[in-house]
């Protein structure tokens, strides 16, 4: 109950869409983008603001931008599946195809030039 009411409230403050892997409301909600701009832009971007420049207010977002810490992939793939402090756990919207494509996004943009491509079987082996 509480997963449903989680990703109710992320679609509505989010404006993302969500898409049910089969026809029933009970079915795992996931977000639609697939490409990883696609998903910076549609729910990262939010908080570490268009540029991954980060930002200072309600709470602290950290820069993505020249992030000496995206240079090993598994510290930002443990951060959006499982999540930390204000950071939410993102695994549960986002598939491993997602996520690696969400990584692979933002180790490769913003100033970043960490060039390997991030695989849904490293996402596999964070998930609880």
């Amino acid at each position: 109950m509480m997963k449903k009411l989680l990703a109710l409230l992320f679609a509505m403050f989010s404006g993302v869409a969500l898409a049910a892997d089969s026809a029933g409301f009970d079915d795992e909600r996931k977000i639609a983008p697939r490409d990883g701009e696609a998903i910076y832009r549609a729910i990262c971007q939010g908080c570490h603001m268009p540029k991954g420049e980060g930002a200072v207010g309600a709470g602290a977002y950290p820069a993505l931008a020249k992030n000496d810490k995206l240079e090993a992939a598994g510290y930002p793939i443990y951060l959006v599946v499982r999540g930390q402090k204000a950071m939410p756990p993102l695994g549960v919207y986002l598939d491993d195809e997602q996520v690696a494509a969400v990584v692979t996004y933002i180790r490769t943009n913003f100033g970043n030039s960490y060039k390997e491509a991030v695989s849904p079987d490293d996402v596999k082996s964070v998930r609880p």
